[in-house]
């Protein structure tokens, strides 16, 4: 029985599915202390401001980022899926090679923000301000959603939410 629990304990850990936040390295990021690759599943770190923080590669799932200032913030080949971006300001950060998928970024400011590569499949971005953006595709788009209030660069449109 004892090399049973040893066993799924082990497979667990190394399956991805015991990937628990780590409380300290949210504390680190919550004093504005960058932390590339760090696991910062279901953060809170809503209204901060964390300008030029480093999360490159940080696991940022389902963290809530609301009305959060991360101006210049690196977040290239995050994992930001599911997380909530609602009215953060994100002026000129890099989201390159992110992974927006199914994110929150309703009514968010990314003014020259590079979204190269971004994964926006299920994303909503009803009122963001995305006309200054680069790197933003027409094929991104397509798989996302906004309304009327939504801007976005000359020539690229989104679906309608539902």
């Amino acid at each position: 029985m004892v090399r049973l629990i040893l066993a799924l304990t082990a497979l667990l850990a190394t399956s991805g599915l015991a990937q628990a936040q780590d409380a300290g390295q949210i504390a680190r990021v919550q004093a504005g202390q960058s932390c590339p690759g760090c696991n910062l599943f279901q953060a809170e770190l809503a209204y901060r401001d964390l300008p030029g923080i480093d999360l490159s590669g940080a696991r940022l799932r389902q963290a809530n980022l609301a009305l959060v200032t991360m101006n210049r913030a690196r977040f290239d080949g995050a994992d930001l899926s599911i997380a909530n971006l609602f009215g953060g300001r994100f002026t000129g950060a890099s989201f390159r090679n992110a992974d927006l998928s199914r994110a929150n970024l309703v009514g968010a400011y990314f003014g020259s923000a590079d979204f190269s590569g971004a994964n926006l499949s299920g994303a909503t971005l009803s009122g963001a301000e995305m006309a200054g953006v680069r790197g933003l595709t027409q094929t991104q788009l397509s798989s996302a959603c906004g309304d009327a209030w939504t801007q976005l660069p000359a020539g690229l449109s989104l679906p309608a939410c539902h």
